[in-house]
């Protein structure tokens, strides 16, 4: 181990070592020769010599410059990769704020990295690769820190785009490189985590047949890395590859999931209700807020919100905090910033008293419907002011589920693939191609969707009608307020006999 890491140390500063050598040897002998001769002649040769001196290293340095673009291709064949020593790394699991599945299932590729002598010795085969999948924000890249941390070992990070480059077998090189270095270093230390986030650039499926060979050289770097990949069992080396991406998995080449390769996956999904409580907690801790605060509350307003979203909107919290001078965060200035991000600014227009009314009355419609007949979403904000382009918005909270965006896809799917019309007709009929299906089927099938939105249209109006004193009442407090909470909202309808429902 000891000649291991001094073969590396001199590997990575031989350069240095040489500049010290040359520098000590042209100083020492000179000074030795010059001891034996003549006053007068010593000086003359130093005079000589002392005035040639920069020149003679102007010529040195572009012929060592020109050697060293010629013997290693420059910057062509050079790229970003950052080296970081496992005491560096200052993410560890407790750091990992919520994750628990993805947490757990990185925990075991800690152990098989701690464990892997004892993998050797009953004969089982050591990791090669780790697929990371998941939206971005949702810390892909700060789970690989942490298993490098916990495992204590070196963590070389690249992204997939450094590899790609315009001259051809660029990017092969690159990923030679990145790999002979990670076998010295995990020689050195037992292990070596290679991290390579966008792995979708360089991991994409290899386009076989191209007439104009746009995709050669993305194709020559996915081969070199599944040959480097497969390299890896021919030596002692331990390196754990870890892929990160964003796109679907069946974008990526098969033969890089094949067993072997990228063939542990790990879901980095967005956080759940408690997951999401925590993370405010975790974020709200570095900074001033007040006691008004109900992080539970906040939690459910930020349903589908990636880690690094909720990161933000604390972060713009205290700005707008700051902002009306404030010396802490109240439950205002969350509730604004989540509004500020979602929607935009708000911006007061000139509109006549009817337009506003009506503007009024058709949020005030939304608001009603949503609140006593949808079920999964929550009304958390109405509002007339402008955001985004828009006049008004009723802002729900969907409660966990996946919600169709409008009425029209709703009725359609409900009829085309879920057999939910009145005919009793069962069947995905979006799976049967156009050409094979009937006029008679598209036109009972389409009947039918219109019939679910006139009944549906049907109910909102009903509704409506039965609840029209609830209606006049929010008009009349959005004309006078602008916008309404939550909380003023469910104690409006509290008041007619209506309590808000509890989210599970």
């Amino acid at each position: 181990m000891f000649w291991i890491k001094l073969k590396l140390f001199f590997q990575k500063h031989w350069i240095v070592i040489t500049i010290v050598l040359i520098t000590l040897i042209s100083i020492v002998l000179p000074l030795w020769y010059l001891s034996g001769m003549e006053e007068n002649t010593r000086r003359y040769i130093m005079g000589i010599n002392i005035a040639s001196m920069p020149w003679g290293i102007l010529q040195t340095l572009i012929f060592v410059g020109f050697l060293y673009l010629l013997h290693y291709g420059g910057s062509f064949s050079s790229f970003k990769k950052a080296k970081i020593k496992s005491e560096e790394v200052n993410v560890k699991f407790t750091d990992v704020v919520g994750l628990t599945e993805a947490k757990r299932e990185a925990w075991e590729v800690v152990q098989l990295i701690k464990d892997r002598q004892r993998v050797k010795a009953i004969g089982g085969k050591i990791l090669k690769g780790v697929l990371l999948v998941g939206p971005p924000g949702c810390g892909k890249t700060m789970l690989a820190k942490a298993v490098a941390a916990e495992a204590g070992v070196p963590f070389l990070s690249t992204a997939g785009s450094e590899f790609v480059e315009v001259f051809v077998g660029v990017g092969a090189s690159r990923v030679r490189k990145l790999f002979k270095q990670a076998s010295q270093y995990a020689q050195a230390h037992g292990s070596c985590i290679v991290f390579i986030d966008e792995l979708e650039v360089i991991g994409r499926q290899r386009i076989l047949y191209d007439a104009f060979g746009g995709g050669s050289e993305t194709n020559s770097t996915q081969n070199q890395l599944l040959v480097e990949m497969d390299g890896l069992s021919d030596t002692q080396a331990n390196v754990v590859v870890f892929g990160a991406t964003n796109a679907a998995e069946d974008i990526l080449d098969p033969a890089l999931l094949r067993p072997g390769r990228f063939d542990r996956k790990i879901y980095v999904g967005k956080p759940n209700l408690g997951e999401r409580e925590k993370l405010f907690e975790y974020y709200m801790n570095k900074i001033k807020y007040g006691g008004d605060i109900d992080i539970p509350r906040l939690a459910r307003k930020a349903v589908y919100k990636s880690p690094a979203e909720i990161e933000n909107i604390v972060k713009e919290a205290a700005l707008i905090a700051a902002r009306n001078g404030k010396d802490a965060v109240a439950y205002k200035e969350m509730v604004d910033a989540i509004e500020r991000i979602e929607l935009g600014v708000a911006h007061k227009l000139v509109m006549t008293a009817h337009e506003k009314e009506m503007t009024a009355y058709h949020e005030a419609g939304h608001l009603v419907i949503v609140y006593l007949t949808h079920p999964t979403n929550d009304v958390f904000k109405v509002s007339i002011l402008n955001r985004g382009g828009t006049l008004g918005v009723v802002h729900s909270i969907p409660r966990e589920r996946p919600d169709f965006k409008t009425a029209t896809m709703l009725a359609h799917e409900m009829v085309w693939r879920l057999g939910m019309g009145k005919d009793g007709m069962v069947g995905d009929f979006e799976s049967i191609p156009g050409k094979n299906r009937s006029d008679e089927l598209n036109r009972v099938l389409n009947w039918e969707t219109r019939d679910i939105l006139k009944e549906q249209l049907t109910e909102v109006e009903n509704t409506l009608r039965t609840e029209w004193q609830v209606v006049e009442r929010f008009v009349k407090e959005i004309l006078d307020r602008e916008e309404l909470d939550y909380d003023e909202i469910a104690a409006i309808f509290t008041e007619y006999g209506k309590p808000p429902k509890l989210i599970p």
